[in-house]
């Protein structure tokens, strides 16, 4: 059987440890938190795309790729670029 000693019990806190603030709120912001990041980073994608796609003549070996993938982040940046709008129209402070 295990020594415990009696007066241990005594020692520990009986009262509730406050806990200040939430971890989340407290925790830094990163750019991945910003509504703007994946439009940002999909207009150029599909720039790219779209340049080696339509303008490109040395990407004949892969134009089908090009288009197909132009399509599909144009389609991609125009909907988180209209998500964003709405996010900082919701954020914003009512004038």
């Amino acid at each position: 059987m295990r020594d415990e000693d009696p007066k241990a019990a005594e020692k520990a806190p009986t009262e509730p440890v406050e806990v200040i603030g939430d971890a989340e709120s407290e925790a830094p912001s990163t750019p991945f938190d910003s509504p703007w990041f994946l439009p940002v980073l999909l207009w150029p994608l599909s720039a790219w795309f779209g340049y080696d796609g339509w303008f490109n003549p040395e990407m004949e070996e892969h134009l089908l790729f090009n288009r197909v993938g132009f399509g599909v982040l144009v389609v991609a940046a125009i909907w988180y670029t209209i998500q964003a709008v709405r996010d900082a129209k919701r954020d914003a402070p009512p004038s």
